[in-house]
């Protein structure tokens, strides 16, 4: 075979790779073979990584020594930075460095992002190595940092090395100091939810409340990563469990942004502000809202946090909810009580937000909603137990007590009430023209009275099962009320045909 280049886009020749190849392998045979043919020992690939690069990355002891006896260029780097003493570093290769600092290898170097040989050994946990650096070699220095500014305790910690850590601490390095970000080594620990490296760097008697740049502590760092034994340690510490960022954000945001019960669990235990507002005047419910997150909200709800609190655009959780349709969100917080009387900042209602987005269910669940709180502000100081200790819900009702009278209300929105006769009976019941105009907002045609009045009569159905009042009178005396009686007789016979006698269900 010629000698040519190995492809269009390699710039080796054959010959060079097959050198390179040898020397990863250790095969000093064909290194020397090689070598005789005349082979370029200081050839470089696309990358810049010569023979020796490859030697040392590897370990290969006996390669290196070959090679230093034609190449004494040990300090030539990659295009990464990395030369030989870097790269021994990097994959723990004692004996390799060692063979390089007595082949007059610079100390100093370091790579493009200023990792020196101590930060690589740090970041890759390599103990004999961090040994040898700083026990056998002279003037280096323990704290100096990268481009990024971090030291190697910054490095360990972040990458999870804790007998690194511990060295490092051992030999006196110091635990405050801050990268370019402001970070300490106990936030990166935290970030990535190192927990015994956390507990070592807690134990140097750190202030666990230091902020970064964003003015994040620890606590909102192992909270953004749902890092719960470093959320736990931290509060164990006596961190500031409402310390806020430069965002006002404190580390219950962070949880419910993301969902994660288990710290939101821990962080309300230990007394956080359930009801903090950040700079956009958005709360941990907001968040947990906007992300459909329903166990977080569960915790939030139980906590009796406030669901009425508006943001920047005048939003209550309860609008967010009904802007993308969640129907568990929206249950949740209809069964707790909110204001349904507020408005965001074009004027609009939770009701007529869920109306525009053709949220047909939320629509139906929220009137039930408002129907029921006018219903129990009316039963004020008289009894009212014909719900209480039954569970209250305000979605559809499927359940087998209210089938008959579900279909008997069927037959009369779809085949016996003319067109308008809803909207009397909607009157007649309290419904107000808000209510009617949401159920109207859904569907148009000729025929969609038949749909908005079925709609109504189902509502309807549920206020007076949750009241423990007899539908079956009540439809029929509607039904007088805008002079229907002949449907009226005809409806309480059909809705008495039951062959046994209907049970009372629970709240729809």
């Amino acid at each position: 075979m010629e000698d040519d280049l190995v492809s269009e886009d390699d710039i080796l020749l054959w010959s060079e790779k097959d050198f390179h190849d040898a020397a990863k392998r250790n095969d000093t045979g064909k290194m020397l073979e090689l070598i005789q043919r005349g082979v370029n020992v200081k050839a470089k690939n696309k990358l810049e990584r010569k023979a020796l690069h490859w030697a040392a990355g590897a370990g290969n002891e006996q390669a290196l020594r070959l090679l230093l006896d034609h190449d004494r260029d040990v300090d030539e780097r990659d295009t990464f930075g990395m030369n030989a003493l870097l790269l021994a570093s990097w994959f723990g290769h004692l004996k390799i460095l060692q063979l390089l600092v007595s082949s007059g290898a610079k100390l100093s170097c370091e790579n493009k992002d200023g990792l020196s040989m101590l930060h690589c050994a740090a970041q890759r946990g390599h103990i004999r190595v961090l040994e040898f650096i700083m026990e056998d070699l002279e003037d280096i220095c323990l704290d100096r940092v990268d481009k990024a500014g971090k030291t190697a305790l910054h490095l360990a910690a972040e990458h999870g090395q804790l007998q690194a850590v511990h060295f490092l601490i051992g030999l006196g390095c110091s635990h405050t100091l801050k990268d370019k970000e402001e970070n300490t080594a106990m936030h990166l620990a935290a970030k990535e939810g190192h927990t015994e490296i956390l507990q070592k760097i807690v134990e140097t008697g750190v202030d666990v409340d230091e902020r970064n740049v964003d003015g994040l502590t620890a606590l909102h760092m192992a909270a953004d990563g749902g890092h719960y034994e470093c959320v736990k340690l931290l509060l164990d510490s006596g961190c500031n469990v409402n310390a806020q960022t430069n965002r006002n954000m404190n580390a219950l945001h962070y949880v419910a942004q993301h969902g994660f019960a288990r710290e939101a669990s821990l962080l309300l235990e230990a007394g956080i502000s359930v009801d903090a507002v950040d700079d956009q005047h958005i709360t941990a419910l907001h968040l947990a809202v906007f992300s459909n997150h329903s166990e977080v909200v569960r915790l939030l709800i139980d906590t009796e946090c406030d669901l009425d609190v508006p943001d920047r655009r005048q939003q209550t959780a309860l609008h967010i909810a009904a802007e993308h349709g969640w129907q568990d969100l929206a249950e949740m917080m209809l069964i707790s009580g909110v204001n349904l009387n507020l408005t965001d900042k074009q004027g609009k209602s939770c009701l007529e937000v869920a109306a525009r987005g053709n949220h047909v269910i939320l629509v139906d669940m929220i009137i039930k909603a408002d129907r029921f709180y006018k219903w129990e502000k009316d039963q004020m100081g008289s009894k009212q137990d014909c719900w209480l200790g039954r569970p209250l819900s305000f979605k559809q009702d499927h359940q087998p007590e209210t089938q008959h009278l579900r279909s008997v209300l069927w037959s009369l929105a779809t085949k016996q009430l003319c067109r308008g006769e809803w909207k009397i009976l909607a009157q007649h019941w309290g419904f107000s023209d808000a209510h009617v105009r949401a159920i109207e907002q859904q569907w148009t045609g000729m025929k969609s009275f038949k749909e908005h009045g079925h709609r109504m009569l189902l509502i309807w159905l549920h206020g007076v099962v949750t009241a423990g009042e007899n539908p079956i009178k009540g439809l029929y005396e509607g039904l007088v009320e805008i002079s229907r009686t002949d449907l009226a007789e005809c409806i309480r016979q059909k809705a008495n045909a039951e062959t046994s006698p209907p049970k009372m269900c629970s709240a729809m």
